[in-house]
């Protein structure tokens, strides 16, 4: 029965995990015998897993972390990213898809981390609801070695305004249309983890850099937040605008588009 259901699956596979696609040979999702995956795909049948909207099959899964699910899968081995700060939410995938070595791995890894110091375990706590978290211990950033991380983020953005005739009495406030993040792909990951938007520029190693990565909300202030709870300050920044009138009439209001770029070192 397992061979009849592991036929009826195509050989390479398409997954939405959480909002993030990924293609994979249906070979590496069953290389581990008796997890989710192996059971879902070779003793189920397509119509047994639930699709997106393009017949992907989906998981509500968190999709960033699942890239080092499928790596795992991969070469039966763990390769974390320098600085990886979601070891226990990784766990918890990990267990969720029946990969017990997988989890006693990253369970090992986490008591390590915590006998080095004891502020770790108040760490890994607030990473495990980092969307929203403001206060992060200013001791945890005092024991990382100067030049453990270092580099540049730049956090640039788009935006428009329009200033009526009135100048002051009609102008309409900026609006940011998207926030976007260029860096290393270890360190955009380190400090902005989950609320990364990576599908513009997937599956790139950590030591390599990108410019297409973009944030998942448009307040500045929230990537400011971040980026100064990892030890970040900003060091430059700079802005271009350019002006045009709503109409060719010189009375209508005038649309401002501008372009804002803020890098942060540490």
């Amino acid at each position: 029965m397992a061979q009849t259901g592991a036929q009826s699956f195509p050989e390479i596979v398409e997954l939405n995990v959480g909002g993030q696609v990924y293609v994979t040979r249906l070979e590496t999702l069953t290389s581990v015998p008796n997890s989710l995956l192996w059971t879902r795909f070779t003793e189920g049948s397509p119509e047994d897993l639930p699709k997106d909207g393009k017949g992907r099959f989906f998981f509500d899964r968190d999709g960033f972390l699942f890239r080092y699910i499928l790596d795992y899968l991969r070469d039966s081995e763990l390769f974390l990213p320098e600085f990886f700060k979601e070891r226990r939410r990784l766990q918890r995938e990990a267990d969720y898809f029946r990969l017990p070595e997988l989890s006693r791995r990253l369970a090992g890894d986490s008591k390590d981390n915590s006998s080095c110091t004891e502020d770790s375990g108040a760490e890994e706590a607030e990473l495990s609801s980092p969307a929203t978290s403001t206060s992060t211990s200013t001791s945890d950033r005092a024991l990382r070695s100067p030049g453990a991380g270092a580099g540049y983020v730049t956090v640039g953005y788009r935006g428009s305004y329009t200033i009526g005739r009135d100048i002051q009495a009609d102008a309409k406030f900026r609006r940011v249309a998207r926030i976007t993040v260029c860096s290393k792909i270890s360190l955009a990951k380190e400090v902005f983890g989950d609320t990364l938007n990576e599908s513009r520029d997937p599956d790139r190693p950590p030591d390599k850099y990108t410019s297409r990565y973009y944030l998942k909300y448009n307040f500045l202030e929230q990537a400011f937040d971040r980026l100064a709870e990892a030890g970040f300050h900003m060091v430059a920044c700079n802005s271009t605008g350019t002006c045009s009138y709503g109409s060719s009439d010189p009375g209508e209001d005038k649309l401002w588009t501008s372009y804002t770029e803020y890098v942060f070192s540490r």
